[in-house]
């Protein structure tokens, strides 16, 4: 599971697309949890760790740790990731 999660984080590096955040949330959160139990507790616990450091650091707000949390959420249960997909966003990803 944590695989998935630093490859979902990789790519939206790699994207630097604006509005992507939500969906690759959701994709690696949906990915890691597909390979059961233990991908969504990896899920879980990284994602928790981002949102915690993020809240104290980015200054992104209250707001955005929530609605990432939703993405998150609605990625490890089982939720399409393309919920979230911007218009435009490369195929690849």
């Amino acid at each position: 599971g944590s695989w998935d999660m630093y490859r979902a984080y990789r790519d939206m590096r790699e994207a630097n697309y604006k509005g992507a955040d939500k969906y690759f949330h959701a994709r690696g959160n949906y990915d890691a949890a597909r390979r059961g139990p233990g991908g969504a507790w990896a899920a879980r616990v990284i994602s928790d760790a981002r949102e915690n450091w993020q809240s104290g650091v980015s200054g992104r707000g209250a707001e955005d740790t929530r609605l990432d949390q939703e993405a998150n959420a609605w990625g490890r249960n089982g939720g399409d990731p393309n919920r979230y997909r911007p218009k435009g966003l490369p195929k690849k990803y």
